[in-house]
């Protein structure tokens, strides 16, 4: 007798022994399967944003066609030869001319020669400058009267002169200024030809139909 019970008792604790594993697995795909359906759920719901993203934007540029590129090109799209910096655009030109033909040409395009007022429009021009002479909107009136050409206060305002200038090199009048090759100051005779550099505004609004320089 305690020998069929001990064999039933061995029997038994075989087969909880034997399905034990099999009630591991069952749990361990339920669980995958779990987690499938929320990662799912979550790419469904990522999709669906992402579509509404796109939709916002296709509607945001069907109502301002030319809004996008204004944001990628501030100065304008048509106008690949303008920098932004700060608020302004600036036109460094690729033709040396005096420091009156270039303060005309700025004016043809609707702008005026740089004024400098700061040391980060200072880097800004000196990043983009190198090797090269450009004229600046800077001139003198008589002997030490220097002016910038939007009226700006000299006198108080930012200077950046190399040492020694400005002077009247070899008693020629040296009466406009422009930034050297390392983009310090220096006075020049304005019949002699430099680059120049433009400034203007940045434009209120994108202005897709304006072809500029």
């Amino acid at each position: 007798m305690d020998e069929d019970k001990f064999t039933d008792q061995f029997k038994s604790f075989k087969e909880r022994t034997l399905q034990r594993p099999f009630f591991i697995i069952y749990v361990l795909l339920g669980v995958s399967y779990l987690l499938i359906l929320i990662g799912f759920v979550v790419a469904l719901s990522k999709v669906a944003t992402l579509s509404s993203d796109v939709n916002k934007a296709r509607a945001e540029l069907a109502k301002d066609p030319t809004g996008h590129d204004f944001h990628l090109f501030p100065c304008g799209p048509d106008t690949r030869q303008w920098e932004y910096f700060r608020g302004k655009c600036y036109y460094f030109s690729l033709k040396a001319v005096s420091w009156h033909q270039a303060k005309a040409q700025c004016e043809g395009l609707q702008s005026q020669l740089v004024i400098i007022d700061g040391f980060p429009k200072q880097n800004f021009i000196q990043t983009r400058t190198r090797n090269e002479r450009f004229w600046i909107g800077l001139y003198e009136v008589q002997e030490g009267d220097w002016r910038w050409l939007d009226g700006s206060n000299y006198r108080t305002g930012f200077r950046n002169w190399k040492q020694g200038e400005p002077n009247n090199y070899q008693n020629q009048n040296e009466d406009c200024g422009q930034v050297r090759i390392n983009g310090e100051w220096n006075d020049y005779t304005c019949n002699s030809d430099s680059y120049f550099i433009c400034e203007k505004p940045l434009p209120s609004k994108p202005a897709g139909s304006q072809k500029g320089t």
